[in-house]
């Protein structure tokens, strides 16, 4: 018997992105709702930092069924231990079940051992968010990054994960082909999502390699 395509099991509609059953959510409908969804809270929002949380808490909900669902496609009881392992799977596997490809870039920050960051260099959420300028320090990919955040956390992997809004430098990044969402212009800007690990998550990853 066939399992029914369920619009859940769907990634996001990407020019070449689709799903084992061939099927994708639209992406008009997407920037819809989420446009309305950012408007919502907005409405309710006191500054611009609590309108970031309340989309950080709008998505961690999401990465819980996330991590679950991509747990049940991969259909392996393996559960990842180690703290790069995770990151792999969730800029990869995670980023290809929401968005139809994996993350541009999975970096490791200098300065700071507990501080990753995951590049997108085509954030579908903050495409299609026009940012009005009262509320320009606005980073409209909070909601990825609260479901990012959902993910470890379901996981057993604590995080503070922030969306941030970085400016491409010239030759920075070449995509063979152009842009993958037609008939958008290139963006100026990338999405970096920083993630920054609870000392329990990495004291545990250090007794792990002893």
């Amino acid at each position: 018997m066939s399992r029914s395509s369920n619009i859940l099991d769907r990634p996001l509609g990407r020019s070449g992105a689709r799903s084992p059953e061939g099927s994708l959510v639209s992406l008009s409908a997407f920037a819809y709702v989420y446009s309305e969804l950012v408007q919502y809270h907005q409405g309710r929002a006191a500054s611009i930092s609590e309108l970031e949380r309340r989309l950080e808490s709008a998505g961690y909900g999401v990465g819980l069924k996330v991590l679950e669902m991509t747990a049940y496609r991969a259909k392996e009881a393996k559960r990842e231990t180690r703290l790069m392992s995770i990151l792999h799977f969730v800029s990869s596997s995670v980023w290809k079940s929401l968005f139809g490809k994996a993350a541009d870039s999975l970096e490791r920050s200098i300065d700071h051992t507990d501080e990753f960051m995951i590049i997108d260099y085509e954030p579908i959420a903050s495409t299609f968010v026009s940012v009005p300028p009262d509320l320009g320090q606005l980073s409209a990919d909070a909601y990825v990054s609260g479901i990012i955040a959902g993910v470890l956390d379901g996981a057993g992997f604590s995080a503070r994960v922030t969306a941030h809004s970085v400016n491409v430098e010239e030759g920075e990044y070449t995509k063979q082909g152009g842009n993958s969402m037609p008939g958008m212009p290139p963006r100026k800007d990338k999405a970096v999502f920083l993630v920054k690990f609870s000392p329990e998550v990495l004291s545990r990853d250090a007794a792990l390699e002893r």
